[in-house]
């Protein structure tokens, strides 16, 4: 007789505690809160056996089944934790129950005031819509409602991050007046911080190429604005490239506006999001329509 293999006998030791669990909080309505806290605990000890053997959907709903016998203690904290290990326990099994564990401690930890935690969480919902269900419009909900908390706990920083995000998607879902508002404003508040003011001239060139692909004349208007407010950004490769750009869109000539985003990139690699934004304005150009900036 084949003997088992070394993690088999846990999902059945997990299934007994789970079971006990189970009696046990059946047997609540004639029992005190010690019988509540004795539940809570057993749950809790079955999710992490059924984590140790990579059961992570019995882990999630038994953490889940915790946390509600914690709020029947009116221990939100407890509950609140359990929620989150559920939903890190679904997100390898069940991304939209992670999303509901999830949103359940945030629930709470609004409600107990934990904005910042509740933030975190919420970046990491969106995380989920970004890599595991592809709904960027709701990513990017999540972000906004991140940034919203972070802003108002003074997590400047933060909140930034969250918004640049927004920013981001934005302007790939040809939000470009959304992402130019959200671009302007981050630019804004880092100009001024030594810290910071580096990344400023980032935000204002993608803002100023956003209104470029809304309207040519718009960008123009932009970058005299930025370059006013940031002194700095005048000698730029950012933007020095975008009077390059404009310069070769104005004469809708395709070939010299090629070889300065070439010339941009033989120093600083473009990522994929600076592409396509550069290929969308390229594909303006009278006669353009290969969609590519080689």
């Amino acid at each position: 007789m084949l003997s088992p293999p070394a993690l088999q006998p846990f999902p059945g030791s997990a299934d007994r505690v789970l079971q006990r669990a189970v009696r046990r909080a059946l047997s609540l309505h004639f029992r005190g809160n010690t019988r509540v806290e004795e539940a809570c605990e057993m749950y809790t000890r079955a999710a992490n056996m059924f984590k140790i053997a990579k059961n992570w959907s019995a882990a999630g709903n038994a953490f889940c089944q915790a946390a509600k016998l914690h709020m029947q203690l009116q221990s939100k904290h407890d509950s609140a934790t359990s929620f989150v290990d559920a939903g890190n326990a679904y997100k390898k099994a069940d991304p939209q129950e992670a999303i509901n564990c999830l949103n359940a401690a945030i629930d709470i930890y609004t409600d107990m005031g934990r904005f910042t935690i509740a933030a975190k969480h919420h970046i990491t919902i969106a995380e989920i819509y970004e890599a595991e269900l592809v709904d960027i419009e709701k990513a990017i909900a999540h972000y906004e409602q991140a940034a919203d908390y972070y802003k108002g706990e003074e997590s400047n920083s933060s909140a930034n991050k969250c918004l640049l995000k927004v920013a981001a998607y934005a302007a790939q879902l040809e939000q470009y007046q959304k992402a130019i508002e959200i671009y302007e404003q981050v630019g804004t508040n880092t100009m001024d911080n030594p810290l910071l003011k580096y990344s400023a001239k980032e935000y204002f060139f993608k803002a100023a190429l956003c209104h470029f692909i809304v309207d040519e004349l718009n960008a123009k208007l932009a970058l005299e604005k930025y370059e006013e407010m940031f002194p700095a950004f005048t000698d730029s490769r950012e933007c020095k490239l975008l009077k390059k750009l404009l310069e070769a869109h104005e004469e809708q000539n395709c070939e010299a506006y090629t070889e300065a985003v070439k010339e941009f990139d033989s120093i600083s690699r473009l990522d994929q999001w600076l592409t396509t934004m550069l290929l969308r304005i390229k594909k303006s150009i009278q006669g353009e329509g290969d969609g590519d900036l080689k």
